[in-house]
C-alpha cells in the first residue's frame, strides 16, 4: 500500500491520526499479509461504532489512539516476526508491547494494549478488564463472527468493507493459526482457541480433549448421574445398548445414545430433529412394549465419524413386526462415546 493509498484509509475511515497511529499501520502493513491489515483496521472501526452505541466518548470515557494501537496490533503473532514460541495471542501481545515501548509509550499504556491483544479471544475476561480492553474484543468479534454487527450504523460495514477486502478472513485467519499450531504444536495447547482449531486439522485423537485430559490424568475420576450409564465404546455397542435400554424401559439410557441435534425416524414419513422430539418418540415404543432385533449389516467408519446399516426387526409397537434395513450416521463424542447423529431405518 502506497503513502497515499494509506493516507486515504485514514482520510476515508477517520482513524486516530498521530504519528504512532501511522507508525503502528505501517508496520502491521510491512509484516502482515494484507487479510490481517484489513481486519485489523476495520475491528478498530468496529470497536468505535460499540462504543458510540453505549454513549462512550473518545477522549474522556476511553483513549481512542490506544484503541486504535489494540486492534491494529492484535494479530501481529500471525506474522513472521511475530511467530514466537507462545499461543499466537500472547505472542501478539510481547510483540505489541515491545514496538511500543521502543516508541515511548508509558508502561500503563502498554499493559492495557497487552491486555487487550493477549485476551482477544478470550470471552468472559476480556470484558471485565477495562474500558479499551472490552471495546477491541468487541470489534474483533464483529469482524470475525459477526458479534453485534446488527447494532452497527446502516450502511459501515459496507463502506468499510468497499474500502478494505475481507480477502476471506475467517478462513484464511483460521489457516494462518494452524499453520503455526502445525510447526509449533506447544503454540496450541488442547484447552486453548489455536488448540481446538488445531484438533479440526488432525486425525481423531491425535490433540486430546478435555475428557482425554481427564482420562490421561491419572486420579481415575469416573462420569457420576446419567453420564455414567455404559457408554458406547465402539460404533458397534451403540445398536446393542439400543436394545438393551429398550428392553429395560431406560428412556435415559436410550437418548444417551443420541447427540442434542440428532435425526431420528421413528415410523416412515416421520423426522424428528432435537432432544424433545426424540424423547417423545421412544417413549412412545417403550409403552407400547416394543422390542427390537438388530443384526449388524455393515459398517464404515472415518476417524470420529461411522456409518452403519443393521437388518432391524421391531416387535410390538402394531399388529404387525416392521421390517427394515437401518442407515445410521454416529459420532464418537469428546468423552469416547459413539451417539447417533442420525438414526433412519427407512432411509431409501
Amino acid at each position: 500500500m502506497t503513502t497515499d493509498a494509506r493516507s486515504s484509509v485514514f482520510e476515508q475511515l477517520d482513524l486516530p491520526d498521530t504519528s504512532l497511529t501511522r507508525d503502528a499501520y505501517a508496520h502491521v502493513e510491512r509484516i502482515t499479509a494484507a487479510f490481517v491489515l484489513h481486519h485489523s483496521a476495520r475491528s478498530y472501526v468496529f470497536a468505535r461504532a460499540h462504543a458510540q452505541n453505549q454513549g462512550l466518548r473518545a477522549g474522556t470515557d476511553y483513549d481512542d489512539e490506544l484503541l486504535f494501537l489494540s486492534c491494529v496490533l492484535h494479530d501481529i503473532g500471525l506474522s513472521e516476526e511475530g511467530n514466537g514460541d507462545q499461543r499466537f495471542e500472547v505472542d501478539g501481545a510481547d510483540a505489541a508491547a515491545a514496538f511500543l515501548r521502543d516508541r515511548g509509550v508509558e508502561e500503563r499504556r502498554i499493559a492495557i494494549a497487552w491486555d487487550a491483544i493477549a485476551l482477544h479471544t478470550s470471552d468472559g475476561i476480556a470484558e471485565r478488564k477495562g474500558t479499551e480492553v472490552a471495546l477491541a474484543q468487541a470489534g474483533i468479534g464483529t469482524d470475525i463472527l459477526g458479534v453485534g454487527r446488527e447494532s452497527l450504523p446502516s450502511g459501515l460495514a459496507d463502506d468499510v468493507h468497499a474500502l478494505l477486502p475481507r480477502l476471506d478472513l475467517g478462513y484464511a485467519l483460521s489457516d494462518a493459526i494452524v499453520a503455526q499450531a502445525k510447526a509449533k504444536p506447544h503454540k496450541a495447547s488442547p484447552l486453548t482457541f489455536p488448540g481446538d482449531l488445531l484438533r479440526h486439522h488432525l486425525p481423531y485423537g491425535a490433540h486430546p480433549g478435555w475428557y482425554d485430559l481427564l482420562a490421561a490424568a491419572g486420579w481415575g475420576d469416573k462420569p457420576v448421574g446419567a453420564d455414567a450409564r455404559r457408554r458406547a465404546e465402539t460404533p458397534q455397542q451403540v445398536g446393542t445398548l439400543f436394545v438393551e435400554y429398550l428392553e429395560a424401559g431406560d428412556i435415559e439410557g436410550l437418548m444417551s445414545l443420541y447427540e442434542p441435534n440428532a435425526h431420528f425416524v421413528p415410523t416412515p414419513g416421520t423426522h424428528l430433529v432435537g432432544t424433545d422430539a426424540i424423547r417423545e418418540a421412544l417413549q412412545q415404543m417403550i409403552d407400547t412394549g416394543a422390542r427390537l432385533k438388530l443384526e449388524l449389516r455393515d459398517i464404515r467408519q472415518a476417524g470420529d465419524v461411522a456409518l452403519v446399516s443393521n437388518h432391524a426387526t421391531l416387535t410390538g409397537a402394531g399388529p404387525e413386526p416392521v421390517i427394515s434395513t437401518t442407515t445410521e450416521i454416529l459420532r464418537r463424542r469428546p468423552d469416547g462415546g459413539w451417539v447417533h447423529a442420525v438414526d433412519d431405518p427407512f432411509f431409501g
